[in-house]
């Protein structure tokens, strides 16, 4: 019989106010000093603001190569272009997978003037032999994200992996991407609500807190995670959360690790130096 091992927090991260594209504030947790990537995730920025002059520039055209780029939409709106043709509009709950692979050139600009632009962006790695695909680009809107009630007073949303449904069921997210097998939940926790997962066996993992407060693993082991903070986990196949007296919010994240030398820059992630070169030359000569 297989003993249950908890996860617990190897390391506690507080994001770091920055900003990018044409000025949009937002906090950087993983891609900062603190911690500059977790196999295979290469960034996390978190954004989050009531005031238009914080994002309204949005992200006008800028390249990318080598890597994939999920944005999962909050609150507000937000209008995908790109130079393959693709268009979509992302709005409250939906999620966009973006491939960038070989190269593409895209903007990201707000569809609003006022009120509330909150979510989340995650950089995920490509592994060397799918570093060139073509690009390619998912939307799912908030519909195509299957949300269940495993436990009394827990909602998880999936928008990558697998998660059970509390009436022997389980549901799977949208996103499927082999090489890393990720794992994306949206769980939340009212008042003092516990429920445990089976994280993914081999998988890097994170929990982000981005409303109230959770406890992560048991016992002696067990840490308090308040809003802005992630943790890394690590040492235990399960993890056990239990939400504060003001309930929580958080985004739970795995994934393969590739383990692969990683030469990045800017906009750019390849394997070596060489190639990351060769990405500057590639999008100053038109070939993305």
């Amino acid at each position: 019989m297989q003993t249950t091992t908890h996860a617990r927090v190897i390391r506690q991260v507080r994001g770091s106010a920055t900003s990018d594209g044409a000025g949009v504030k937002l906090t950087r947790v993983i891609g900062g000093p603190a911690l500059p990537e977790l196999d295979p995730f290469l960034l996390l920025d978190e954004f989050g603001t009531d005031q238009a002059e914080d994002y309204i520039a949005g992200f006008p055209s800028h390249p990318h190569r080598g890597f994939e780029t999920v944005t999962y939409m909050l609150d507000g709106r937000m209008r995908h272009k790109d130079n393959h043709g693709n268009e979509g509009l992302l709005v409250p709950g939906s999620v966009q997978w973006m491939t960038a692979g070989r190269g593409l050139v895209h903007s990201e600009m707000p569809e609003q003037e006022a009120g509330r632009m909150r979510g989340f962006q995650l950089w995920v790695n490509l592994p060397a032999k799918d570093k060139m695909t073509d690009p390619r680009y998912q939307e799912f809107d908030a519909a195509k994200i299957p949300s269940v009630q495993p436990v009394a007073g827990v909602t998880v949303k999936a928008i990558a992996g697998e998660v059970d449904d509390g009436r022997g069921g389980s549901v799977r997210g949208p996103i499927v991407q082999p090489a890393t097998d990720p794992l994306y939940l949206d769980i939340a926790l009212g008042a003092g609500a516990r429920w445990k997962y089976a994280l993914p066996e081999g998988h890097n993992a994170f929990a982000y807190v981005f409303e109230g407060g959770a406890t992560i693993g048991e016992g002696d082991d067990a840490r308090t995670l308040a809003t802005h903070e992630m943790g890394v986990l690590g040492g235990g196949d399960t993890l056990a959360l239990q939400a504060g007296k003001d309930g929580a919010r958080l985004i739970l994240v795995a994934g393969r690790p590739l383990r692969e030398p990683v030469a990045r820059h800017g906009p750019f992630v390849m394997n070596t130096r060489e190639e990351l070169m060769q990405a500057f030359v590639d999008f100053q000569e038109g070939r993305f």
